[in-house]
């Protein structure tokens, strides 16, 4: 079995670090570079930051903050936001960040995927799904959860995969800061479409949250922000209490 990852994600707005409940209500959770520290000190696996106003403003991701991130850790860094080109793309990894996460452009032109796997490979392109369920079906939706697409979540996973993705990243927006669990249902069903590793975000609350997403759920990391930025789970506590429970993890 593929060792399981738990991965802070830092959500930033305007140069902070922000979390809300169902993407509405943001709080400020403290300093982006300072809480990226502290998570690669604590053992985190890896490291997803999202500029989650870049495609609603329309400008691009706050590369400097990522620079500045970058030189603080020494684990996997993800960068997502604002992402539209492979120049945008290159710029990202030139300050730093070791993937990128694409979600509104890659529902906007799904030939992006395919561009930007073929340029940088598969490895470093990870699909962001932000998903609602709306009238019985799963529905993606863009712009930071604003924008309800035509697209039925579980054919998209299968098409970003088709199309070179190497990861999903799979948030339910109804689960989203609730702390009352992760979409288990639907992230087994993504799991199990998709041959590509599926980091499941949105809902984690306690320790058992994890054991249900990484056994019923079947994700290959688990995503949390608010549990770990107002420290009310730590990341050794929780890694030692997963290995307790039998799941590999990460050393």
């Amino acid at each position: 079995m593929l060792t399981k990852r738990i991965i802070p994600c830092l959500d930033i707005k305007d140069g902070r670090t922000v979390k809300g409940t169902n993407f509405v209500n943001l709080r400020d959770a403290g300093d982006p570079v300072a809480l990226a520290a502290v998570y690669a000190q604590q053992g985190a696996d890896e490291l997803v930051f999202l500029d989650i106003t870049a495609t609603v403003d329309e400008r691009k991701t706050l590369i400097e903050l990522v620079r500045n991130v970058a030189h603080t850790i020494n684990i996997p860094f993800t960068v997502g936001g604002g992402i539209s080109s492979v120049a945008d793309v290159s710029a990202l990894l030139n300050a730093g960040a070791d993937k990128i996460s694409i979600n509104s452009s890659a529902v906007r032109n799904p030939g992006l995927i395919n561009e930007l796997a073929l340029e940088f490979g598969s490895q470093c392109v990870v699909v962001a799904i932000d998903t609602r369920y709306v009238d019985g079906e799963h529905i993606v939706h863009t712009h930071g959860g604003r924008k309800p697409t035509e697209l039925r979540t579980i054919a998209w996973a299968k098409e970003v995969e088709d199309r070179g993705a190497g990861e999903i990243l799979l948030t339910s927006m109804d689960t989203d800061g609730t702390k009352a669990g992760f979409a288990l249902e639907l992230t087994a069903q993504i799991s199990g479409a998709a041959n590509i590793p599926v980091i499941a975000s949105g809902g984690a609350g306690t320790m058992e949250h994890f054991v249900d997403v990484f056994t019923t759920g079947k994700a290959d990391a688990g995503l949390a922000a608010s549990i770990f930025h107002f420290k009310e789970i730590e990341i050794p506590a929780l890694k030692n209490y997963l290995r307790e429970q039998g799941i590999e993890m990460r050393v």
